[in-house]
């Protein structure tokens, strides 16, 4: 957790913005002993020795909570650290984070869950959560310990980065998750359809030269894992999810009332296989074979964005998750096939979707209630607490400038992984500070807390 620093805090002059509890007004938002005090009206003396915070002219809204994002440790250290990575989520708002289990060794027992949860109360600027393999070494063939890790206190259980192929042991999985009360969340890929696949099957790939990866991967895998919800009762998380052809099928699982939820990153939001030929925002020409682009699932069509965009706003997608997948420049620096699939994306998530935002793509409110109110969710019980300010609840505040334009410089993030496609973007909307249980976890240059 960050500094030890947990005097009173006041946030000054803000518009607070709860969605979870259809909160939205100007007001001064008071923290005390690391809790939610309570929305005070403007002008209320502080309390003595108060830290306080001008937000006036901005958003003060829950800490964001992201549902997935890659760690790295143990195994990959040279890649991120949860120490350099909370830092990066600290910047970009984000006060829970989820780590997935593709370390080395994966998370798949209760030692390593216990370890991961260590680390990030030892080392981690943000609150740190993990999720459990699916299946053992995450191979995909034998459950891993799936109730020892629950006692232990992981949130869910996900093979990331590799799919659960085997429709037996889904079923058993998912059977598991309905006593366990955890979700499966599924890296929906049918591997037959996508092996040697490096991006989108369409126009760009043929243009390239590149194998495509066709929406059916995704779209079968989800369809079938449903069909196994409505047999076993399971709770079932689809990730990153790309396609029109996902939002339908959670659509109707919605509608049929089964416990099927999903997320969507803003990458997958905002950018298309364009991005490949370098064409990564506005238009603007970079360079072909873009490896900073390659991702999985692959970044697809303006109109499948469209279709992600209308599920946020319809609420068929729960959450929005930054999928962060740093890497080494050596893992990019490589021939397109060849490269690393992933997004450095903590510190981007925020200005990009505040940009769609500014444009119109997307509404205010849903944004921030699908990266507070919506995860938390998601989470067991005893973290249900998170994504809200209402009082009592913890003091995870981020403060945003939805003025503020700035230029991404990958150089210039906190993260180990400077691989994205949004270098040299200009983004409106900026954090300018990110509380942690009314500990400041970041606090962006321009601004000043008084007593601090």
């Amino acid at each position: 957790m960050p500094g030890v620093d947990r005097r009173p805090l006041l946030i000054r002059g803000g518009r607070v913005l709860d969605p979870g509890r259809g909160l939205d007004r100007i007001g001064d938002l008071l923290i005390e002993e690391g809790v939610v005090r309570g929305v005070l009206s403007r002008g209320t003396p502080p309390p003595p020795g108060c830290r306080l915070l001008d937000a006036s002219g901005m958003v003060v809204a829950p800490g964001f909570i992201d549902l997935h994002c890659h760690l790295r440790e143990p195994g990959f250290e040279e890649k991120e650290t949860i120490e350099t990575g909370t830092r990066a989520a600290a910047r970009g708002g984000f006060t829970t984070v989820c780590a997935m289990a593709n370390t080395e060794p994966a998370i798949d027992n209760a030692e390593l869950v216990q370890f991961v949860l260590r680390r990030g109360r030892e080392t981690g600027g943000v609150r740190v959560l993990t999720l459990g393999a699916v299946t053992r070494g995450r191979k995909g063939e034998t459950l891993a310990e799936m109730e020892e890790m629950a006692a232990s206190g992981t949130v869910g259980f996900s093979d990331d980065g590799s799919p659960v192929g085997d429709a037996r042991v889904m079923r058993n999985a998912l059977a598991y998750s309905r006593r366990l009360g955890l979700p499966i969340v599924q890296h929906a890929e049918d591997a037959a359809l996508t092996s040697g696949a490096a991006m989108h099957e369409g126009w760009v790939a043929t243009r390239l030269g590149l194998k495509g990866w066709p929406a059916a991967a995704e779209d079968s895998v989800v369809a079938r894992d449903i069909a196994l919800v409505r047999l076993t009762g399971g709770r079932l998380h689809v990730a990153h999810v790309s396609t029109r052809g996902t939002v339908d099928l959670l659509r109707r699982a919605k509608e049929e009332g089964l416990p099927v939820t999903g997320e969507v990153t803003p990458h997958h939001l905002a950018l298309t296989h364009e991005a490949v030929l370098g064409r990564s925002w506005d238009g603007a020409e970079g360079v072909m074979y873009d490896t900073n682009a390659k991702v999985n699932p692959p970044l697809r069509t303006q109109e499948e964005c469209a279709a992600l965009a209308t599920a946020v706003k319809e609420g068929v997608i729960d959450a929005i998750a930054t999928d962060h997948a740093p890497h080494t420049w050596q893992d990019k620096a490589v021939p397109f096939g060849e490269a690393a699939v992933g997004i450095s994306g903590l510190e981007t998530a925020a200005g990009l979707l505040l940009t769609l935002v500014s444009r119109g793509s997307l509404d205010l409110i849903t944004v921030v209630e699908r990266l507070t109110a919506g995860p938390a969710r998601l989470l067991p019980e005893r973290w249900r607490g998170l994504g809200t300010l209402k009082e009592g609840a913890p003091g995870d505040v981020v403060v945003l400038d939805l003025k503020r334009e700035w230029t991404v410089r990958p150089e210039e993030f906190a993260s180990k992984g400077k691989n994205t496609p949004l270098t040299g973007a200009r983004f409106t909307g900026k954090v300018v500070a990110t509380i942690v249980e009314g500990a400041v976890a970041y606090l962006d240059e321009g601004t000043k807390m008084e007593g601090a």
